[in-house]
């Protein structure tokens, strides 16, 4: 009983310290204006962050992909609707960083 109440505290714990670094992610992408279009789950005006992150799994240039797609913009990939650029003082360059691979850890 003893070796079982650590382990079961330390399991615990870590997934609570795993929640507030997600939310934290969040809050950047949420600062950033990222959310106005995209939500985590669901399509709005842009996909889906897990249908982002569905679509480049296994991609060794995901990251790069994805912070040239959000710094420069684009249209086509996920239909009509563009999206516009996001310069650095809309989102830094460590918050870009930050987003990207919240999105793609999915």
């Amino acid at each position: 009983m003893k070796i079982r109440t650590p382990l079961l505290a330390v399991l615990a714990l870590t997934g609570l310290a795993a929640a507030p670094v997600a939310l934290a992610d969040q809050a950047v992408a949420q600062k950033a204006g990222c959310m106005a279009c995209h939500s985590v789950d669901k399509k709005l005006v842009g996909p889906a962050f897990k249908d982002i992150a569905a679509k480049y799994k296994g991609q060794a240039d995901a990251m790069a992909k994805l912070s040239d797609k959000v710094r420069k913009g684009g249209s086509g990939v996920w239909g009509p609707i563009p999206m516009p650029p996001n310069p650095e003082a809309k989102i830094t360059d460590a918050e870009l960083k930050t987003v990207v691979e919240w999105i793609l850890k999915g």
